[in-house]
């Protein structure tokens, strides 16, 4: 794992982990990185890698798949140091873009909804940075006395993965109970980054809840009801949202508990994840929502909103979203809401049908009998480096039997399988064929996905 202050690398190790921990609290905090005008941070490992920036509040401003940027920055703002009331001119909100931690449901009626963006404190002031080892860093918040709440971020890397593993907290300042859920906000570049205009092939999949409370699995938050960007599979019980720049918001209540936004032009998948809890009340009955900026008009601020029509001051964005369920908590409480951020490479074009915590399935594994062959396909993108195993177990309960050498894989390769495996015995007496993960160390991670058997 490694830190970039000033463009210079510092690993961590021996002698130099105790100099980093005397001194980067220091460094971190005075020093600025590639970004123009913001003291930030950079955490990285081989795979992805990190923009953090303190100052503008507490936004992971970028998430970086090697070379591939997934969020959207707003340059205007690049050059212009954040002014000390963390408000624009007028109070307007500085969309400064990247991910940050808000407080939902978001409302104007009472002071039991949260009336941002703007938000002076929690959205728009620096956050404490605190350096807890080479891995995790805190962000902290200034105290709310509105909300009653200080927000706080622990984030941690791991090396040979994608994973971003995030502890968003609120405590409780006041002097009384608060309910509040705790909002993942983050903004996603939806521009057509090989021309002008926006992207054509840029998605949100999320899970239908089977149960939901929505008679049609989702809510229409903001926008047109007829919006064309909602394109619900009922067959698959899958939510699909197709950037369109019309603007909208909709909320799902996801127990599937997780969103994978893709930009199926290049390929380039991301994905939140989270537990769902559901026996638990959730912000406008949602644990995720998407928002699309776009041409239209909203009902916000109590009042009917023309979006603007020049993509200067309305950009090319898609908002990924993930909220917690509400969280009662009493004076000096604090309440942890859990998640992950994962990516990998995909097909260009290619769907998502499915996710876990290893990967993401765009064609499932499929496993026939072809004469005396074996034919195994899919196609899938991994969150970790490393390999492969493919097995097959028998009905009678022979010995599970591995039936390629290791295959590697990688976030930063999709992987297409079209294998045809000859000279096997008891083709017929296979019950399931599975894949595996491994580490680089041959470690095992963890099960992958699984079919049964059919004949061609």
């Amino acid at each position: 794992m490694k830190y970039r202050i000033l463009n210079v690398s510092i690993y961590c190790k021996c002698l130099y982990r105790f100099i980093l921990f005397a001194l980067l609290p220091i460094f971190f905090y005075e020093c600025k990185s590639d970004i123009s005008g913001w003291k930030s941070i950079q955490m990285e490992n081989d795979l992805i890698s990190l923009q953090v920036v303190p100052a503008i509040g507490g936004r992971v401003l970028q998430y970086k798949l090697g070379d591939y940027e997934f969020f959207y920055v707003n340059k205007n703002l690049y050059e212009k140091s954040p002014p000390l009331s963390g408000l624009g001119e007028g109070n307007a909100w500085l969309n400064y873009g990247g991910d940050k931690v808000w407080l939902a449901p978001q409302g104007w009626d009472n002071d039991q909804q949260w009336p941002g963006p703007p938000d002076s404190t929690l959205d728009g002031q620096s956050y404490a940075l605190e350096i807890i080892n080479p891995n995790i860093i805190r962000l902290t918040s200034k105290e709310d006395h509105r909300s009653g709440v200080q927000l706080s971020r622990t984030i941690k890397l791991f090396d040979g993965t994608t994973r971003v593993s995030i502890d968003a907290t609120m405590k409780n300042i006041d002097t009384k109970p608060r309910r509040w859920g705790i909002w993942d906000h983050t903004q996603f570049n939806a521009g057509n980054r090989h021309g002008e205009g926006y992207n054509q092939n840029f998605w949100a999949y999320s899970p239908l809840n089977k149960n939901s409370i929505f008679p049609n699995g989702y809510e229409v938050l903001h926008g047109l009801k007829n919006n064309i960007s909602y394109k619900p599979d009922y067959n698959s019980s899958m939510m699909k949202v197709q950037y369109k720049y019309n603007v909208g918001k909709i909320g799902i209540d996801c127990s599937a508990g997780w969103i994978a936004t893709i930009n199926a032009e290049d390929g380039y998948v991301f994905v939140h994840r989270f537990e769902y809890e559901q026996y638990k009340p959730y912000p406008d009955n949602s644990s995720v929502t998407i928002w699309m900026n776009g041409l239209g008009k909203i009902n916000a601020w109590g009042k009917i909103i023309q979006m603007p029509e020049h993509p200067k001051d309305n950009p090319f964005v898609l908002e990924s979203e993930i909220i917690s369920p509400y969280a009662t908590i009493k004076p000096g409480q604090e309440y942890t809401f859990h998640y992950d951020w994962y990516s990998a490479r995909i097909d260009q074009g290619l769907r998502i049908i499915d996710c876990n915590s290893f990967g993401v399935i765009c064609e499932p594994l499929a496993v026939g009998i072809k004469g005396a062959t074996l034919n195994i396909t899919g196609k899938f993108g991994f969150f970790y480096d490393g390999t492969i195993s493919i097995s097959a177990k028998y009905k009678d309960g022979s010995p599970e039997k591995v039936l390629t050498s290791p295959i590697e894989i990688s976030p930063l390769e999709r992987l297409n399988l079209n294998l045809k495996i000859e000279g096997l015995t008891n083709l017929s007496d296979i019950e399931t064929v599975s894949i595996s993960l491994f580490d680089k160390k041959k470690k095992v991670i963890g099960d992958f996905t699984s079919t049964e058997l059919t004949k061609d």
